[in-house]
């Protein structure tokens, strides 16, 4: 490689940082986490300049250290749930904007129109792939989500072929056996009408406190999860009597329709009762199945500002 400077090396680099980020996101599970591994995927690549040159693999050799770093860490972590009964087994997930997710570049050589697909992005496939050890997940990924062929699959760890399809059918194995069966279109990254016009309910319900109209959107079998919290409510009707609790709690709501993991979200502002402010307080990410919500789970506020929106409501 020839020799380059820190600045142009940066903006080589730069315009593949959002895709490694949703790559080191899919293989922690964790919207910080991958921040933080994206800056380490980084650093390692500028030490390593000297050892790769900026042709048309450079993309590739980023992945490599990417996925390299997430290993390292899930390593230093030891960190995957026995099972999954719900998104409450795994705690330290997070969720992912959907303005970042368009940020990622498309129509490149190269895989990159497949990195946002609904399929690949949505909470149940990553809460299922944390399930697996970390380098059949990392194989997973990088054969039926990035596209890559068996040899450079094989290569990025320094093993074999046979190991590296081995390693794949494992994992594709779990998946069969963990995933539900979907009765919506997982291809689609934009927001169905049906979606749109339940999320529009969901948030008038909420901000008039009506509990009856909430729980009326909810399927029978519904669950609420509320990472990191190890709560899980199963079945409408305990569903119902949370909601009671929360409608009805002391002061008044505000909610903004927003989207994460390509699924309808909305973002809850609470003026608590005595506050004179909106303050945000949760996300509620909604699964919706059949025109009814099938599962909600609902994160904190940390992550409002990844979704440009402000800590509190004028």
């Amino acid at each position: 490689m020839s020799v380059v400077d820190e600045s142009s090396f940066a903006a080589l680099s730069e315009r593949h940082r959002r895709e490694l980020h949703v790559h080191c996101y899919r293989m922690m599970g964790s919207f910080e986490e991958a921040e933080d591994l994206v800056q380490e995927t980084l650093l390692r690549a500028w030490r390593g300049r000297d050892t790769f040159d900026r042709g048309p693999q450079f993309r590739a050799w980023l992945y490599r250290i990417a996925t390299n770093a997430c290993l390292d860490a899930l390593k230093r972590r030891s960190r995957r749930p026995p099972t999954l009964q719900s998104f409450a087994d795994v705690p330290w997930l997070q969720p992912y904007p959907d303005r970042l997710l368009d940020e990622v570049p498309s129509g490149e050589a190269g895989p990159d129109a497949v990195v946002v697909e609904r399929e690949s992005i949505e909470l149940t496939f990553l809460a299922v792939i944390q399930l697996l050890p970390p380098r059949q997940r990392a194989v997973l990924i990088l054969r039926d989500v990035l596209g890559w062929p068996a040899d450079e699959t094989a290569a990025a760890f320094d093993i074999s072929v046979a190991a590296a399809n081995s390693a794949l059918q494992r994992a594709r194995a779990t998946l069969r056996e963990q995933l539900p069966k979907r009765s919506h279109d997982w291809s689609t990254a934009n927001p169905t009408a049906e979606e749109r016009e339940l999320l529009a309910r969901f948030i008038d319900a909420h901000e008039r406190a009506d509990t009856e109209a909430a729980i009326a959107m909810l399927r029978e079998d519904a669950r609420v999860t509320m990472p990191p919290m190890p709560w899980c409510f199963e079945g409408r009707e305990a569903i119902a009597r949370s909601l009671l609790k929360g409608l009805t709690a002391p002061g008044e709501w505000r909610l903004v329709a927003t989207r994460a993991n390509r699924l309808p979200t909305a973002a809850s502002y609470l003026q608590a009762s005595g506050d004179t402010e909106f303050r945000a307080f949760k996300f509620d990410v909604l699964r919706v199945v059949d025109g009814l919500i099938a599962e909600i789970t609902t994160f904190n506020a940390d992550l409002f500002p990844a979704f440009g929106l402000p800590p509190k409501l004028d």
